[in-house]
C-alpha cells in the first residue's frame, strides 16, 4: 500500500517480560525506546431494520441517546469515529470506526453498544478487525489510524496473492516503490493501512481520507496500472463513508435530530 502522510510513534514501555519458565527479565533502557505502540482497529459497519424507523418519536430518541453514551464512554480514552453511509451504500447505514492498544477495550466497547436499543434493530453486515504496525516499504507508515479531517472516508479490506509472498523482500520493496510514487502524485488523499493477518479474514483494511472524491476516484484507476496491481485477490466491498458526528450520524437513520439535553445543573 502506498504510504500517506505521518510518522513513526514510539513510546517507551514499561511492562516487563516473562520467560515461558516464569523468571522475571527486565527490558534493557535502549529497547523501551525502540518498540512501537501498536493499536487495534476496528470497522463496525451497521444496518438498520427499517421496523426501527416505524417506532414512535420518543422511543427512537432514547434509542439513540443509549448508543451516544456508549460511544462517548469509549471515546473518553480512545480514537472513536462516526461516519454515515446512507445514500452511498444499500447494504450498510453507518460505520463506527474505534481505536485501543487494547483488544478487551474494543470487546467491552461493542458489548455495552449492543446494549442499546438502536443495536436491537440493528444488523452488522460488516466489520473488520485489524492492527497498526510498521510499514515493509515505507517510513511515513503509522502506528495509529487517525481519520478526522476530510469529508469522505473510503475504506476496502485487501488481500494478495501467495505469489506476491513469494518474491524476494527486495523485489517486494521495488514494486511498491511505483505504488507510493502513484499515491504520492495524490496529496489531497491521506491513507491508513492497518493489518490484519490472522486476525480477519482480510490481510489489510485500507482507509483513505479526503476532501475530494474525484482524487481518489483517479488514484485508484492509476493504481490498476501499477505492477503491484497485478498481486491483487480482493480489493472489495468499498465503502464511501461521509465524516460526521455521532448525533448527526444517528440522525441520517431516520431524518430525525436528536435533542440533546444540558445536564441539569
Amino acid at each position: 500500500m502506498c504510504g500517506g502522510p505521518g510518522r513513526n510513534m514510539f513510546r517507551p514501555v514499561g511492562r516487563r517480560m516473562r520467560r515461558p519458565w516464569g523468571r522475571r527479565m527486565r527490558r534493557p533502557a535502549y529497547y523501551q525506546s525502540l518498540v512501537p505502540v501498536r493499536h487495534f482497529v476496528k470497522y463496525t459497519f451497521l444496518k438498520v431494520d427499517p421496523a426501527w424507523r416505524r417506532l414512535d418519536d420518543d422511543q427512537r430518541a432514547q434509542d439513540k441517546r443509549e448508543f451516544i453514551a456508549a460511544c462517548e464512554d469509549f471515546a473518553e480514552d480512545h480514537l472513536l469515529r462516526a461516519f454515515s453511509l446512507v445514500g452511498t451504500r444499500g447494504d450498510a447505514d453507518m460505520m463506527v470506526l474505534s481505536q485501543a492498544q487494547n483488544l478487551e477495550r474494543i470487546h467491552e466497547f461493542h458489548v455495552v453498544l449492543a446494549q442499546s436499543g438502536l443495536m436491537r434493530f440493528s444488523t452488522v453486515p460488516y466489520s473488520f478487525l485489524a492492527m497498526t504496525k510498521p510499514s515493509e516499504y515505507s517510513e511515513e507508515s503509522r502506528l495509529e489510524v487517525r481519520p478526522g479531517h476530510g469529508k469522505y472516508l473510503f475504506v476496502y479490506p485487501f488481500v494478495k496473492t501467495r505469489a506476491w509472498y513469494a518474491l524476494s523482500a527486495s523485489e517486494r520493496y521495488r514494486i511498491m516503490q511505483e505504488h507510493i510514487r502513484i499515491g504520492r502524485e495524490y496529496p489531497s488523499v491521506d491513507l491508513n493501512t492497518s493489518y490484519s493477518f490472522g486476525l480477519d479474514d482480510q490481510e489489510f483494511v485500507v482507509a483513505f481520507e479526503t476532501d475530494n472524491p474525484a482524487d481518489f476516484l483517479d488514484l485508484v484507476q492509476r493504481l490498476r496500472t501499477s505492477e503491484s496491481s497485478a498481486y491483487t485477490v480482493r480489493d472489495t466491498p468499498t465503502f464511501t463513508c461521509i465524516s460526521c458526528s455521532i448525533e448527526r450520524a444517528l440522525g441520517a437513520l431516520d431524518g430525525a435530530p436528536l435533542t440533546i439535553q444540558a445536564p441539569v445543573p
